[in-house]
């Protein structure tokens, strides 16, 4: 779908928008996390990792959005498309159009937006603090993504979900202050900047670790992308890389039987339920399916 898809390259500059951006994001995060600890608070960020990250990231911008791995009623998609933006990597249609190049030029220098070729740091972060224009320019990335650039409520999402943080963290605010006596700011530090800048580097680790360490059920895949089990814990069953180049479409990620793939679980539950439909699933043993 996306080989033939040729878009302009323009020369690497430093992106200071996304500098100012991440740098505040993290030092908030360093900074004002020992001043506002509480358990409940570290309890917060741990399920909202767990939302944002397997529900909203892995789950719905990967292997629903991305991939078409399975089907849900529009409603559901709609809902889970949602929790995805709330994640802060950016709306769906640049996240899907950014991992459809990466999976149609994988491990080319100048197309797949965070080549791993390029070093462990280019691939975790620098591709954000160093961009290419054309990958982070919606006219070029919806190109790559087009079933969601054309449906509105996507539109919406991929210019608004930063805005969707104000609501966020009011809610944040909210709970902490009056559920849990007076732990309004502790909960908006650690549920907004805390999970966030964790759940970055835990995403961000699929790009640069599982493309380095680890090892590979299959040797053939034209890539140096492997399976990393701590990788795989971090992005509940994103971290068996190797599996996943193999079967891109594979609504399982892990297919050995030590290989848990938590993400799979409710995929699986939904289909349990009747709202997951057409689950694709890859067998080893048949010939790879794209």
């Amino acid at each position: 779908m996306t080989a033939n898809i040729q878009i302009p390259i323009a020369e690497q500059k430093l992106n200071w928008v996304n500098i100012a951006f991440f740098s505040a994001f993290h030092i908030a995060a360093l900074v004002l996390a020992p001043f506002y600890f509480s358990w409940q608070a570290v309890l917060l960020t741990v399920f909202l990792h767990w939302l944002f990250g397997s529900i909203g990231i892995c789950l719905t911008y990967h292997r629903l959005l991305s991939h078409r791995s399975f089907q849900v009623p529009k409603w559901l998609e709609y809902i889970l498309t949602t929790i995805g933006a709330l994640a802060v990597q950016g709306g769906p249609v640049f996240w899907v159009g950014g991992h459809r190049q990466h999976h149609g030029f994988t491990e080319d220098n100048q197309r797949d937006p965070y080549s791993a070729n390029r070093g462990f740091w280019f691939s975790h972060i620098m591709w954000i603090i160093r961009s290419r224009p054309e990958h982070f320019q919606r006219e070029n990335y919806q190109k790559f993504a087009p079933d969601l650039a054309s449906d509105p409520y996507y539109a919406f999402l991929d210019k608004y979900f930063l805005s969707l943080q104000l609501p966020l963290g009011a809610l944040m605010y909210f709970i902490g202050e009056n559920l849990f006596s007076g732990l309004g700011w502790s909960f908006v530090v650690y549920g907004m900047f805390v999970r966030s800048v964790i759940l970055w580097h835990s995403t961000w680790l699929i790009n640069s670790a599982c493309h380095k360490w680890g090892y590979k059920n299959f040797a053939e895949t034209p890539d140096h992308s492997t399976n990393l089990w701590w990788a795989a814990i971090l992005t509940y069953g994103e971290g068996w890389h190797n599996n996943h180049h193999t079967f891109p479409k594979s609504a399982r990620s892990g297919l050995m039987w030590w290989e848990l793939d938590p993400t799979w679980s409710i995929i699986k539950l939904l289909q349990t339920v009747g709202l997951a439909k057409k689950v694709y699933l890859a067998d080893p043993w048949l010939p790879k399916s794209n």
